[in-house]
């Protein structure tokens, strides 16, 4: 059984989803991102960027354990396992790579620091809040025009490609974003969003998850208890 070290965020959302969509067995253990569990040693030890997720496979592409952190080098490490979401020939696996690497690079980290300043900090910085507002909707608008020549971002399967980015979509009202702007994304979001495995998926470890209001989350996830040497 693989174990999946992880919180309800957009990261740990894909590689719920993947695990469900792909039905394997797996074990979702907590790390409070909150509470500083990514800072403790064990964790640590397999996610040296104390980030979540990571996983843990006991039966690895050579028989032996392995662990893994990231979650796209996750993501393409269970595609390769059970053969799913990920095609089998070079020119279709590199169109889907580079849309996997559009979400690692941009998607995720532009959409974050855009929640960072619109929602969690400390005042509000107008020339921050437009920026990362304005790039979000560049992003969205670079994503629509993908899916207005292709059903899905990566070709015409369903891929890690999406499965990786439409987590980081599902809070567009809190982006500044009206997903109506957007229309050939939108049909892909909701089509997305009906599947049964993602609908399991995002329901992984939800109960766990609080706003982060008080001063002690704050610190761990924003202040030095982050930029701690370790």
């Amino acid at each position: 059984m693989i174990e999946v070290f992880t919180w309800p965020t957009p990261n740990g959302h894909k590689v719920h989803i993947m695990l469900e969509e792909c039905g394997l067995p797996y074990r979702a253990t907590a790390v409070d991102i909150g509470a500083g569990d990514q800072f403790r040693p064990d964790f640590l030890a397999i996610s040296p960027n104390n980030k979540i997720p990571a996983i843990t496979d006991p039966e690895g592409p050579d028989g032996r354990p392995i662990s893994l952190f990231e979650s796209g080098a996750i993501l393409v490490y269970l595609a390769g396992k059970t053969g799913r979401f990920l095609p089998r020939s070079d020119r279709g696996k590199y169109e889907v790579l580079q849309w996997l690497m559009f979400q690692m690079g941009g998607v995720g980290p532009l959409l974050g620091q855009n929640h960072h300043f619109r929602q969690y900090a400390p005042e509000k910085i107008p020339y921050a809040i437009d920026r990362y507002t304005r790039e979000a909707r560049r992003l969205y608008g670079v994503i629509d025009r993908r899916l207005a020549h292709s059903r899905w971002l990566g070709g015409n399967e369903y891929s890690i490609a999406d499965i990786a980015t439409w987590p980081w979509l599902r809070n567009w009202k809190s982006q500044g974003i009206e997903l109506s702007d957007y229309p050939h994304l939108e049909l892909w979001f909701h089509a997305i969003e009906h599947r049964p495995a993602v609908q399991r998926g995002i329901q992984v470890l939800a109960d766990r998850r609080k706003p982060i209001t008080g001063d002690r989350a704050r610190e761990i996830l924003f202040g030095d208890t982050q930029y701690q040497r370790r």
